[in-house]
Order: structure tokens, then sequence, then C-alpha cells
């Protein structure tokens, strides 16, 4: 079977191909600026205790971290928004895995700083069966240290693309997380993390049920 990053990288190749040098060369300067930084080093790790949230998902409901730690474990991914296609394919492949997740026990939630009607848009279009979540503002990202803001260089190359941030982060246009994902045990520690400034890279879900597994 192939890996999340191989089929991301397929298409990081492709697209490539696809966007005029001078945008590439903007993307890649943010890119390199954004892992210089050193911010995924100092992000949320192995042992920290996991912040607490309360935050609206697609369907309506709020659900606190505590609610869900009250049923077992829970895997917690942030990304940036469904404008950002690295990020769908990345959820199609926890969908693919969430029987394998829910069977170990857990409860996978997926956060983006996106208001929840464009967070529904999501959900409706790949089916999942998870909860996706809307952290606008980016609090909750910030408080595991994986929130940063765009340059004003990529934000106006994200405007010209059309993804129109302003709307859908609700007057937040430049504040994007990290791409992050976390188990965390009953107790809201977290057991595992994978933080990587590289949105082309994701947590592989094999990892994560590897150390779900880790855990029983």
């Amino acid at each position: 079977m192939t890996t999340l990053n191989a089929e991301l990288r397929t298409f990081y190749e492709a697209r490539q191909q696809q966007i005029p040098a001078e945008i590439r060369e903007i993307m890649q300067r943010a890119g390199q600026e954004l892992a210089d930084s050193g911010q995924a080093d100092r992000a949320l790790t192995v042992g920290a205790q996991a912040p607490r949230f309360s935050l609206p998902s697609a369907t309506g409901h709020t659900l606190t971290l505590d609610g869900l730690l009250a049923d077992g474990p829970v895997i917690l991914t942030f990304y940036r928004g469904a404008w950002c296609p690295y990020c769908n394919i990345a959820l199609r492949a926890l969908q693919r895995h969430h029987e394998a997740i829910t069977t170990r026990g857990a409860r996978l939630v997926a956060v983006s700083p996106q208001i929840p009607d464009e967070s529904l848009t999501l959900s409706e279009k790949h089916d999942l069966a998870f909860d996706v979540l809307s952290d606008i503002g980016s609090d909750t990202a910030k408080q595991y240290g994986l929130a940063f803001d765009l340059p004003d260089d990529l934000a106006t190359v994200y405007d010209k693309l059309g993804f129109d941030l302003q709307r859908v982060n609700h007057g937040h246009p430049r504040t994007l997380p990290l791409p992050a994902t976390y188990v965390i045990d009953r107790d809201g520690v977290i057991r595992w993390a994978f933080v990587d400034a590289d949105y082309t890279t994701r947590a592989e879900p094999a990892d994560i049920l590897a150390a779900l597994d880790a855990m029983s």
C-alpha cells in the first residue's frame, strides 16, 4: 500500500509543474523561513499536558477535550483548511484508517481555523466519519505552539489563488497552524506527536496506529 507521504510527494511534484516560477519562489522562500524559525521544535511534544479546548464542530455541536478523553484516547490533528489540497489528501487517508482507530478505542478529531460552515463542506465532500472542529483565530493552535502568520507576499499569492482566507477564517486570513497530529492519553498527556513546518509532509496513519498500540 502506498504511504500517505508518498502520495503527498507525487501530488507535490505534479503540482509544482503547474505553478508559475515566481509563485513557486515565494512559496519556497516562505517555507524555508518557517522551517528556519524553529517553530516546529518549540511546539508541544511528548510528555506535555494537552491544552484543553472547547470548539464548535461542523455539525453544530461543541466538543471539549475533557469530554472526548472521557471515552478514551484522542487523536488530535491540525490542518490548514479545506482550500489546501495536501490537507484534503491527509484527511482522506485518516478516514481510510478511521475504523482501525476506533477499534483501538480512540477518537479522532481534526481542527482547522475555518468557520464551521466551511468545515462542513469538507465533511460532506469527503464523507468524513470523524469530527471537524473550528478553531477561529487559531487560539487552540496557539496553545499548542502551532499558530504562525503568513508573510505578506505569500498571503497575497493565496488571495490571487482564490483561497479567500479573509472569509473562511473569519477575519484571521494570515494565521494558520503548522500541520500537526497528537495522540493524547486519557489523562490528557501527549504520548505521541508529529509536527512539521512543511505542509506537504504529514503524520503517517500507520505511525498513529503504532502509537495507540504502544499505549495499550
